[in-house]
C-alpha cells in the first residue's frame, strides 16, 4: 500500500480528495481483500459465543466496518443523533441505514445548546471529544444495557488518534461497556478503497466544505471553522435555515444574519 495521508488532525481536505481520486494506485484490490479477510476472522473469533452489534454513525469508517461485520454475521446495529444534526445528513441516515439498524435519540436541541455556548462550534479536541460522549457514547450506552450485549464493535482507528484498547483493540470501560474496534490497524486508504471498490455511498456531509476533517458530527460540534462566525458561515453554506432558526436562541448567529444582510 502506498498512502499520502497520515494523522487525520494534519490533512487537508483536497488531500482526502486527492487520495480518493488516486485510490486505485495507493490500495490494490487484492491487497484489500486480503486486510478484509483478516478482519473478518477476527471479528469471528472475538464475538464467537458472545451477543455483539455494532455502532454506525453513518460515517465512512462505520459505513465500512457495517459492510465487514454483516460478512461477519453481525447484523443487528445501532446509531446515536440528536435534534441538532443537519436535515439533509439525517435523511440521508433515514435512506440508508442498515434494515436492523436501532435509531437512539439523545435528545440535544438548539435551546440545550444556547444554554451551553462552550459547545458551539468548539475549537479544542477537549470539547469536540465531549460531543462524542454526550451524543454517541449516551446512545451507545442505552443501547448496550437494553440489548444485553457483551461486545459493541466499533469502526475506530489509530490512525485517526482514537482510543481503541490495548493491541487487542477491545476494552471495557468504567460503565461496564466493552468496545471491539476490528478496523482499529487500518489505515485510511484501506477505507477509502473498500468504499471504492464496492461502491458503496457516503451521506453527503463529506461533499461539504472540510467534510472529511468534520466527519458526522452534529452540525454545531464541527471543528476547524476558527471561529464562531465561520462556524455559523460555512453552516449557513450548507444549510441557511439551520442558521435563521437558531438565530431566535443564539445571538452569535443573530449577529452574523444581520452580517449577511448587510
Amino acid at each position: 500500500m502506498k498512502t499520502i495521508l497520515g494523522k487525520k488532525q494534519s490533512i487537508s481536505n483536497d488531500t482526502w480528495i486527492e487520495a480518493i481520486e488516486n485510490i486505485e494506485a495507493l490500495v490494490s484490490e487484492k491487497e484489500l481483500d486480503l486486510a478484509v479477510q483478516i478482519a473478518i476472522d477476527d471479528i469471528e473469533k472475538t464475538t464467537k459465543g458472545k451477543k455483539a452489534a455494532y455502532a454506525w454513525s453513518a460515517g465512512k469508517d462505520s459505513i465500512v466496518l457495517g459492510h465487514i461485520c454483516e460478512k461477519a454475521g453481525i447484523k443487528e446495529c445501532m446509531i446515536g443523533v440528536c435534534n441538532l444534526e443537519y436535515p439533509a445528513f439525517y435523511k440521508w441516515i433515514e435512506e440508508n441505514k442498515p434494515g436492523s439498524c436501532e435509531i437512539i435519540n439523545t435528545g440535544q436541541d438548539i435551546e440545550w445548546l444556547s444554554k451551553r455556548l462552550d459547545m458551539l462550534f468548539p475549537q479544542s479536541s477537549a470539547k469536540a471529544t465531549r460531543w462524542y460522549s454526550i451524543v454517541q457514547h449516551a446512545a451507545q450506552r442505552k443501547y448496550f444495557k437494553v440489548q444485553n450485549l457483551d461486545i459493541l464493535v466499533l469502526g475506530r482507528r489509530r490512525a485517526d488518534g482514537n482510543y481503541v484498547g490495548g493491541k487487542k483493540a477491545i476494552y471495557t470501560d468504567g460503565k461496564g461497556i466493552t468496545r471491539y474496534s476490528p478496523l482499529a490497524t487500518w489505515k485510511h486508504e484501506y477505507i477509502l478503497a473498500y468504499i471504492h471498490y464496492n461502491k458503496l455511498s457516503l451521506p453527503p456531509i463529506y461533499s461539504w466544505e472540510n467534510g472529511y476533517l468534520c466527519g458526522t458530527h452534529p452540525w454545531p460540534a464541527r471543528r476547524y471553522t476558527g471561529s464562531i462566525e465561520n462556524g455559523w458561515r460555512e453552516v449557513y453554506s450548507i444549510d441557511k435555515n439551520i442558521v435563521i432558526n437558531a438565530a431566535a436562541h443564539i445571538k452569535s448567529a443573530q449577529d452574523f444574519l444581520e452580517s449577511v444582510v448587510m
